[in-house]
Order: structure tokens, then C-alpha cells, then sequence
């Protein structure tokens, strides 16, 4: 049986489904839009980089990517990453949006979706680890309602040579209800 963790998720005019081949062309040029971005990230999906990468992501370990669909048409990707059942913890992470939906609170309801399935599923706590320099993200992280849990020094070193120091920050699951129930 599939884990309901990397089940397809709908809300409105958005879709995430399971990542898979047929995704691979359209998301390749989504995340060719926003060039600058990568550098930022801890591996690239630059056009040089991405058929690499995305190989790579859908057969990492313990990980349910996702393509994210506004309108049907394929504005981005996200995951569940390093999912621990025993630990009842996954990391939301891995996430690209393009550059057009951002700013309009379009990731807060990609991560809602995402956070509602976690718990619903019986996770406690979810991660999300952010490269320190990225502002956008870590406002995005507040914003959400996740509590910086720290900042982990030259976590790891990133497809530039970059080593990175990482924001960590989480939701509970009691923090959860407690945020969407006000």
C-alpha cells in the first residue's frame, strides 16, 4: 500500500501531484525562469543541472515530491523529505515556486496543504530548513507560524562550494491546530 503521505492534494485551483517522468519538461522550464535563484539553493535546477537532480529526487529515500499545479498548468515543486515514521517527523522542503506567484500567499497555501497532510497522517513535528542568507524564506517560515528552532553552522556545503549555515524551523502538531483554529 502507498504511504497517504505522498498522496495527490487539491484545494482550490491548486494540485499537487506525485512527481513523476511526465512532469519532467515542464517543470525543467518553470524553474528555468528565475536563473538567479539557484545559487541560494542548496542544489540547482538550472537548465545545466536539472535532469540530474530531478533523477535524483525521485529516487531519494524516504521522500514524496511533489509537482505543484495552479489551473492545471505546472508552477513549481515541493517534497516531503527524510520522513521518519518512528519518529513520527518529515522535513517540508525542496520547495520552488515561480517567480510570479510569489509575494501573493500562494507558497502559504501550498504549505498549508502540505502541514494538513503531515498531520492528518500522524506526524508531530515538521521541519524546514532554510539557507541563512535567504530573507524570503525565513519571513515566509514566520509568517507561517513556525517557530526558529535554531541555526545549524556549516550544515552543508552547497553545489557552489557555499558552506551553508541553516535556519531550522518547525510547526507542531498541537501548534498546528492551535494556528488554524484562530
Amino acid at each position: 500500500m502507498t504511504d497517504p503521505l505522498g498522496a495527490p492534494l487539491d484545494e482550490g485551483d491548486i494540485r499537487l501531484e506525485p512527481l513523476a517522468e511526465y512532469h519532467r519538461a515542464d517543470l525543467k522550464a518553470a524553474c528555468a525562469k528565475d536563473l538567479a535563484i539557484w545559487p541560494i539553493y542548496s542544489v540547482s535546477y538550472d537548465p545545466d543541472h536539472f535532469d540530474a537532480q530531478f533523477n535524483a529526487l525521485l529516487v531519494r529515500p524516504a521522500t514524496y515530491p511533489f509537482a505543484i499545479l495552479q489551473a492545471r498548468r505546472l508552477v513549481g515543486m515541493t517534497a516531503f523529505l527524510g520522513h521518519t515514521p518512528e519518529r513520527q517527523t518529515v522535513e517540508i522542503g525542496n520547495s520552488y515556486i515561480v517567480p510570479f506567484l510569489r509575494g501573493i500567499g500562494f507558497n502559504a497555501r501550498v504549505k498549508k496543504l502540505l502541514l494538513d497532510r503531515a498531520f492528518a497522517c500522524g506526524i508531530r513535528r515538521v521541519e524546514f530548513r532554510v539557507d541563512d542568507r535567504n530573507e524570503r524564506s525565513k519571513a515566509a517560515m514566520h509568517k507561517l507560524g513556525a517557530h526558529q528552532d535554531g541555526l545549524i553552522r556549516a550544515e552543508r556545503i552547497t553545489w557552489t562550494g557555499h558552506v551553508r549555515d541553516t535556519a531550522l524551523f518547525s510547526i507542531l502538531a498541537e501548534e498546528w491546530r492551535n494556528l488554524s483554529d484562530a
